[in-house]
């Protein structure tokens, strides 16, 4: 099935599909959101219902920031209005359409780059100051090298937020879980492409249009940015807020969140 599908124009697609679909994560921020970033007191999200801490943050008045797989007039509009220089990278340009659109709307300055989120070969090393990741890279079935270029453009001392997904979500029956019945299925790490059968896949991930999606372990979410050069400075867990949309999201939380610094010996 990888051979005979572009994972990444499918996601691409998708990703374009979910901004005509008005997705949560497509939606650009507010004016009223705008203006308290001016104020700095912006809530940004990196993972679905828990604001990352202001704490977590360096200075960002003229720092160079890469919001990376970050459209959707989200993120990027706020840290620009909070002062940063701001580069959003993502793979679809409908995605990256929100960014522009919000920059125009509340005057903001904000450079928009269509690529995928492990080829950031138009970046020279050590260009950022700040990488804001928030969950994306369970759309990618490579994990090392979003953090390896991650880390070969921030400079020492940059920081990387990154939310990401637990992989205890993949282990279980997809369309069971939505109605609230948790059955252990699924080997991790998952893989919408090797973990279902061609039928289950086409009916529930390609008929309905949703991105393909691919879990990590965690020692390749956590311990993949530390061999990249990274020391982790922070961490906290989040769920989603509706746990009768999410029963999974009754029992635990299923999102990590991790603050990460480069360090000088790369």
């Amino acid at each position: 099935m990888r051979d005979e599908l572009n994972i990444n124009d499918y996601n691409r697609e998708a990703w374009n599909r979910k901004v005509d679909q008005q997705d949560r994560w497509t939606k650009p921020v507010s004016a009223a959101e705008v203006e308290r970033a001016r104020r700095g007191e912006f809530e940004l999200y990196l993972t679905p219902s828990r604001p990352v801490p202001i704490s977590w943050f360096p200075e960002l008045e003229d720092r160079q920031v890469l919001c990376l797989a970050s459209g959707g007039g989200q993120q990027g509009p706020l840290l620009a209005a909070a002062g940063a220089t701001v580069t959003v990278l993502d793979n679809s340009p409908n995605q990256l359409q929100q960014d522009r659109f919000a920059a125009e709307q509340f005057g903001l300055q904000i450079a928009t780059i269509e690529r995928h989120m492990a080829d950031l070969r138009c970046f020279n090393n050590e260009s950022f100051d700040l990488i804001v990741h928030p969950c994306a890279n369970c759309f990618v079935p490579e994990l090392e090298p979003v953090w390896r270029e991650s880390a070969r453009v921030l400079r020492v001392g940059g920081l990387l937020l990154a939310g990401f997904t637990n992989p205890v979500r993949y282990l279980f029956d997809f369309q069971q879980m939505r109605q609230g019945d948790l059955q252990v299925r699924h080997q991790i790490p998952y893989s919408d492409i090797e973990s279902l059968s061609q039928s289950e896949r086409q009916e529930s991930i390609i008929d309905a249009g949703e991105p393909l999606e691919f879990s990590h372990t965690l020692e390749g979410q956590i311990g993949g940015q530390i061999a990249a050069g990274f020391a982790i400075t922070g961490f906290y867990e989040d769920r989603y807020a509706d746990d009768a949309s999410d029963p999974l999201s009754h029992f635990l939380p299923t999102f990590i969140a991790t603050r990460a610094t480069k360090t000088p010996s790369h």
